[in-house]
């Protein structure tokens, strides 16, 4: 970029510019862990494929739409589906990225084995992950995690009961920062 005379004004407006394009291409997900969900763990439940089928087409839908990266948080839940999701995508649209966006280094040190298996399996499979903090620093760590996918995106894909909660939190987060938000009820 070639900054005639001060020209800052002008530089900032560019990267402006440039963070807006490639947000432009950006989509995030946020919605409930599994143990909030009405069919908890159990992912064979029909509400579940229900999900999984509302989610499949909206991404798909996004991707058509020139959405070619994906933040997801790699939560326990919608977020796994989600990376899950678009990395299935990835034979038909080879494309796209998924990034995890995780909110410590130790996300998954409480959870059970088998939930820290699938975590882990997936991580490997990413296009990048980017951590928020090193140790679970408390909620703060989540909402920053969020704060970043919602800031780098303007589509974001939600499963949302409307309750209250760090989903609803960030579904009104993302609408004061412009988002154009889809939401698939559980």
């Amino acid at each position: 970029m070639l900054v005639k005379g001060n020209g800052l004004e002008e530089a900032k407006i560019e990267i402006g510019k440039i963070i807006k394009d490639l947000n432009s291409s950006t989509a995030c997900f946020t919605g409930h862990r599994s143990q909030k969900l009405p069919w908890r763990f159990n992912e064979e439940d029909i509400r579940c494929r229900a999900m999984k089928a509302a989610l499949s087409s909206e991404i798909e839908k996004a991707i058509q739409n020139g959405y070619s990266t994906f933040l997801s948080g790699m939560a326990l839940g919608f977020d796994m589906i989600c990376a899950e999701t678009v990395l299935a995508f990835k034979e038909k649209y080879p494309d796209i990225k998924i990034i995890g966006a995780l909110p410590c280094k130790t996300q998954d040190i409480k959870w059970q084995a088998k939930d820290r298996e699938r975590y882990r399996n997936l991580l490997v499979k990413l296009d990048g992950v980017r951590c928020i903090y090193d140790e679970y620093i408390g909620a703060e760590c989540m909402l920053e995690r969020n704060r970043y996918m919602v800031n780098n995106s303007s589509l974001m894909i939600a499963l949302f009961d409307g309750l209250p909660g760090g989903t609803k939190s960030t579904i009104e987060y993302a609408k004061k920062q412009g988002l154009k938000i889809v939401v698939i009820k559980p």
